[in-house]
């Protein structure tokens, strides 16, 4: 399956948005906020049709309206806390104005079901290139906010009170999850993102405790479910995101049997 260019970009592709989804995601589950990520997808579904409107890259204005309404999840912080109802409506409005956008252009309705669930087989090298890109400053980003970060999740008033602002380490980390989802949607679509972020880095917390062992099985579980899942869809000719969300929910499942006592 090497011999196609097709596949050898989908494996790229797919291993540059594993790691750094297995990176941002241990972060998302261990700050206890995966609806984060489902949300800000929903959302930027808005802002990638809404762009394919105006003529411009799907990405891009995914990229943008995701990172708005992550710093406005961030700035809002507790206030979010129990307000379910809201915040679906939000989600499902976001939807809904993401469709009432792509009915105006019928030429780009093909693009919906790409939007929604993905086309990793189509990636082509400039897309390539920019999550490249995006996945190098992702991951810069991580790594200067790793320490205040993990502080401020395991114990969030000891720092407050030693000066870290718990509300500016929200907004630049809801940031990164904001790019790092606008990446994921584009291998497994904005109603997948929740498939390849989270339940990797949920199930290496199953398997380890230490922080260090838990990111790199959080990246390895990512990366063997995009490229299983992609040898998987080559040899049935099934979807790849389908096998890519289903192999993470298999890998949860097994490590959740195995570890029942952790969470």
């Amino acid at each position: 399956m090497f011999e196609y260019e097709f596949m050898r970009n989908a494996f790229a592709a797919a291993a540059l948005v594993a790691v750094v989804a297995g990176c941002t995601g241990y972060f998302l589950v261990l700050r206890a906020q995966t609806f984060a990520g489902h949300a800000l997808a929903h959302v930027g579904f808005a802002g990638a049709t809404g762009a394919v409107l105006v003529g411009i890259s799907p990405l891009w204005g995914m990229l943008i309206v995701s990172a708005g309404a992550g710093a406005g999840m961030g700035l809002l912080g507790e206030r979010l806390e129990g307000r379910d109802v809201a915040i679906g409506v939000v989600l499902a409005l976001s939807l809904g104005l993401g469709l009432l956008f792509l009915h105006f252009y019928t030429a780009y309705a093909g693009q919906a079901t790409a939007l929604l669930f993905g086309n990793l087989l189509a990636v082509d090298r400039m897309t390539i290139v920019i999550l490249a890109a995006l996945t190098a400053l992702s991951l810069m980003a991580l790594a200067a906010l790793s320490r205040p970060l993990l502080f401020s999740t395991l114990q969030p008033e000891l720092a407050q009170a030693k000066g870290v602002s718990l509300r500016l380490i929200s907004v630049l980390f809801l940031l990164v999850v904001a790019v790092v989802t606008a990446e994921c949607a584009q291998i497994v679509g904005v109603l997948l993102v929740f498939g390849l972020m989270v339940a990797p880095a949920a199930a290496a917390q199953r398997l380890t405790r230490r922080l260090g062992w838990g990111l790199l099985a959080s990246v390895a579980l990512a990366l063997l479910d995009a490229w299983a899942g992609l040898g998987l869809a080559y040899y049935t000719d099934w979807p790849s995101s389908f096998w890519i969300v289903s192999l993470g929910a298999l890998s949860y499942l097994l490590a959740a049997l195995a570890f029942p006592d952790r969470s």
